[in-house]
């Protein structure tokens, strides 16, 4: 079948292309309804990416947040018209010890393929999950950034000591409301300390039991673990600021995203004897178990709700183009693409 794919070609630049969709092998077809800009996506629009990544990957179609209706599945594994969330993840192989999402050999929609940016998407069962009846489509839409956060607390629960009295996350962006809110719920008797630059944006983390503007913070604070969901230019103070702050033997995960090499304070981390352990993307297993705990904790939809910070109905690529600009100027929260 003919399919139209809506591709990136050059900074700030999309163009529609049509391409032959071969629908053999067990495969299924979905068509997108919702889709969420995330700041990978807008690294690409934008043209920030190092000249030799952007001369590689484009053209391509962005986005790997979203969801859809099936259309047609060979397998019978989903139903006409059901609501699913989009895995873009694809692995080629399995491994007993490494996770999906750490296989040299997957590949990742947006990045190294196609994103969601098409009239339909062709995949397999196993890369979609059916979403609960009650989920708003505005919120199931970045079900994959919430599921990174979610395997990012489910590694520091594989790695982290038993004491966790006090637990600090650094970064007051959507990254870090998800992350800190998700903490909350798996570590309820834990205190969750936010740690950001404006003051606007961490009077929205209630749900936690302090927050701090990183150049206030009592010098006497500690914390037993902490999660770094700063990134990019921040990374490095965000770090040395964890490690002057963590008790000894604390874990620290690293999962905001740097183009550049960040320096971490060596001497400390051993006298301290902390451990680091990075944290990147998710697999299926983090996006049912997010789906499950979303069933158990019905609050936390609403938590992230809040986050929605614009809708755009898109009906063209003028429309796509829009949505990516009011995207960039937005201070915090998500933009939301209606594929139409």
């Amino acid at each position: 079948m003919l399919n139209s794919v809506y591709r990136l070609v050059r900074p700030r630049q999309f163009e529609l292309a049509f391409e032959e969709t071969d629908l053999s092998g067990g495969q299924m077809l979905v068509r997108p309804t919702h889709l969420s800009i995330c700041h990978a996506d807008q690294r690409y629009y934008q043209g920030t990416r190092p000249q030799a990544v952007l001369d590689e990957k484009l053209p391509m179609a962005l986005i790997h947040e979203g969801i859809g209706r099936v259309m047609f599945d060979t397998t019978g594994t989903f139903q006409p018209g059901e609501r699913v969330v989009m895995i873009p993840n694809v692995p080629s192989e399995s491994d007993p010890v490494i996770g999906e999402n750490y296989l040299r050999s997957s590949r990742f929609r947006g990045s190294s393929m196609d994103g969601f940016m098409q009239e339909y998407v062709a995949t397999v069962p196993d890369r979609c999950v059916s979403l609960p009846g009650d989920l708003p489509d505005t919120t199931a839409a970045f079900t994959e950034m919430v599921s990174v956060c979610y395997h990012a607390v489910s590694r520091f629960d594989r790695f982290s000591l038993k004491r966790k009295d006090a637990i600090g996350v650094w970064g007051d962006g959507n990254m870090g409301y998800i992350t800190a809110l998700l903490l909350r719920v798996r570590y309820p008797d834990s205190k969750i300390l936010v740690f950001g630059k404006n003051e606007n944006k961490l009077s929205d983390f209630t749900f936690a039991d302090g927050t701090y503007q990183i150049g206030r913070i009592p010098a006497d604070l500690m914390i037993d673990h902490a999660i770094e969901c700063v990134g990019g230019t921040g990374a490095p103070a965000a770090i040395a600021q964890i490690v002057d702050h963590i008790s000894p033997e604390g874990t620290i995960a690293l999962t905001g995203v740097s183009e550049d090499p960040v320096l971490v304070p060596t001497r400390m981390v051993l006298e301290k004897g902390l451990r680091l352990f990075g944290t990147s993307r998710s697999g299926r297993e983090d996006f049912t178990g997010l789906l499950e705990l979303y069933k158990k904790h019905p609050r936390v939809p609403s938590y992230l709700s809040t986050l929605i910070g614009g809708v755009v109905p898109v009906r063209s690529v003028a429309d796509a183009r829009d949505a990516f600009e009011m995207d960039i100027h937005k201070i915090m929260g998500k933009t939301i693409m209606e594929w139409m």
